[in-house]
């Protein structure tokens, strides 16, 4: 690669070259035909200089510069294509994402409304368990209260016909009674044996 301070400095150069007799134009030098050539003349020596000098810098530098900007051409060529194949890769995943998103979501909704359908089943089952368990605990409460209260009649028969057997029965009565018992009492088969 070339020196660009190297061909900096000769531009420099051939700048002032060109600029000197311009400088010598502007001071107010008389507009003659000598005066003219002069400047033709220093021209063509000015060209002559740089071109002598400038040309195999200033072509090396072109030449360098061009195979430059056809590497970064060619480079920019194969980034472009292979982003472009990166952004079709990427649109392809992409669009494959979305069916893969939508897909989800539907076996989500699919398993929540069978998981709702086996709960809803679920607590059917329970309530009707529950039901049959509270008729069969209230039949056998019902069953229960029903022994207890013929219990209770019994209990309270007893206890009037204990009363009214007291009233009604005097002291004979129940002497005659206990004979009868103890009779009855010694002649059954059970006693004899």
């Amino acid at each position: 690669m070339i020196n660009r301070r190297r061909v900096q400095k000769k531009w420099l150069l051939v700048a002032g070259l060109l600029a000197w007799p311009s400088t010598a134009w502007a001071a107010g030098g008389e507009e003659s035909l000598s005066s003219l050539l002069y400047q033709a003349l220093n021209l063509l020596i000015v060209l002559g200089v740089i071109f002598y000098f400038a040309r195999k810098p200033a072509l090396e530098y072109f030449a360098t510069r061009r195979a430059d900007v056809k590497r970064d051409l060619e480079t920019a060529g194969q980034l472009l294509s292979e982003a472009e194949a990166r952004n079709a890769e990427i649109q392809r995943k992409l669009a494959d994402l979305q069916s893969e998103t939508e897909e989800i979501q539907e076996s989500s909704r699919r398993r929540a409304d069978e998981e709702c359908e086996r709960l809803l089943a679920e607590a059917r089952r329970q309530a009707e368990r529950v039901q049959s368990d509270a008729e069969v605990a209230a039949e056998q409460e019902f069953a229960r209260a029903r022994r207890a209260l013929r219990a209770e009649a019994a209990n309270l028969a007893a206890e009037i016909a204990d009363r009214l057997v007291k009233e009604k029965i005097g002291d004979n009565d129940q002497e005659r009674l206990l004979d009868e018992f103890i009779t009855r009492v010694d002649s059954t088969p059970a006693a004899k044996a």
